[in-house]
């Protein structure tokens, strides 16, 4: 029930960085800054009544700044991927910074890396800020002006809840979301692989080599795909099939079985030694699993833990990779005179 604002750090051009911190009445607390409107912190209790960080990142502004692993930010104007880093709308062919070989991944240098502004902080109950950015037409190659503001909002129930809204005044694509990298454990922090999962999803978009979706959903039954009953991360994730052993884990889309456009339970995590919980709401048709295969032990995070492979899981709600170019996919064209919104919840618990 309480919020606090102090200095984070500044970026090389002075431009100040602010972080801001929501806690509840329970103890939970949430810090995030201004730059990329980023996650930095989460704690949460564990079983044991203990408070426990489960976001992982880093202690200081320079370190986010010296890193392109979006640890705990917002992505767009595209988050995932858009093949070729082109698109087609309205019979115009957009040419995009590709920053990922010949396609373009989150945006380019998009939002995780530009400074937002703190429209709002609000203390009560539930406390929370608001952030807002401005994305001026051709920005990344993507047309059109967009107004955004992510809300985020830490209830009484320890629900870290994420709204968003955009508006354009010209057609384009939007696909938004939160890039946090999860550890239920909290630090001092080991990998993920016991984590047990659960994804609500029967399907996902196989990808080509580059991770470029092919066009088809195909059934997760059968692959190192299916969480549909519950299995800790590491059990399949040396298997075959899906591409699993091409990437060296998980980096794939999933297709969500709810309904269009209906806040839904996508996804459950569950730590055995900690008993922390997380399941994840959204009222969009994806979501992207991916186990951090990358990490580099070199880079220490928070309280020198090191950034090993799979040392952290992300759940990126979204809409598929590569939709624009994907005419059979869930349409992410957004209208002048339209709104885009989208609301994500990370909901804590234990058992």
């Amino acid at each position: 029930m309480s919020t606090e604002q102090k200095r984070f750090g500044v970026m090389p051009d002075g431009t100040e960085i602010t972080m801001v911190t929501l806690e509840n009445q329970a103890g939970m607390r949430l810090d995030a800054i201004t730059y990329g409107c980023r996650a930095v912190n989460l704690l949460v209790p564990g079983r044991d009544g203990k408070m426990g960080d489960v976001m992982m990142g880093f202690g200081s502004l320079e370190e986010y700044l010296a890193t392109t692993q979006y640890q705990g930010a917002t992505v767009g104007r595209y988050a995932n991927r858009i093949g070729g880093a082109s698109f087609p709308l309205d019979g115009v062919s957009y040419r995009l910074p590709a920053n990922e070989g010949k396609n373009q991944l989150h945006g380019g240098n998009g939002f995780a890396g530009r400074v937002w502004k703190l429209a709002e902080l609000q203390d009560g109950e539930s406390p929370r800020a608001v952030f807002s950015y401005h994305s001026a037409d051709g920005e990344e190659g993507f047309p059109g002006a967009l107004d955004v503001t992510v809300t985020y909002t830490v209830t009484k129930d320890n629900v870290w809840e994420i709204s968003y809204e955009a508006v354009c005044d010209k057609k384009t694509v939007v696909n938004l979301t939160n890039h946090s990298f999860f550890n239920l454990c909290g630090y001092p922090c080991g990998n993920v692989l016991a984590h047990e999962l659960t994804v609500h999803a029967s399907r996902y978009t196989p990808t080509d080599a580059e991770l470029i979706p092919t066009g088809e959903v195909l059934p997760v039954a059968g692959t190192p795909l299916d969480f549909t009953a519950g299995k800790a991360i590491g059990r399949d994730i040396h298997g075959t099939g899906a591409r699993v052993e091409k990437i060296g884990g998980y980096d794939h889309n999933f297709v969500l079985d709810h309904a269009p456009g209906v806040l839904s339970l996508a996804a459950e995590v569950y730590e055995p030694a900690s008993g922390r919980t997380m399941e994840v709401w959204t009222d969009l048709p994806g979501v992207q699993l991916y186990t951090a295969n990358n990490g580099d032990p070199a880079l220490p995070g928070k309280g020198g833990c090191k950034l090993e492979p799979y040392y952290a899981l992300c759940l990126e709600t979204q809409f598929f990779p590569d939709s624009p170019n994907k005419p059979d996919f869930p349409s992410t064209v957004l209208a002048p005179g339209q709104t885009f919104r989208s609301v994500t919840r990370y909901c804590f618990g234990v058992k």
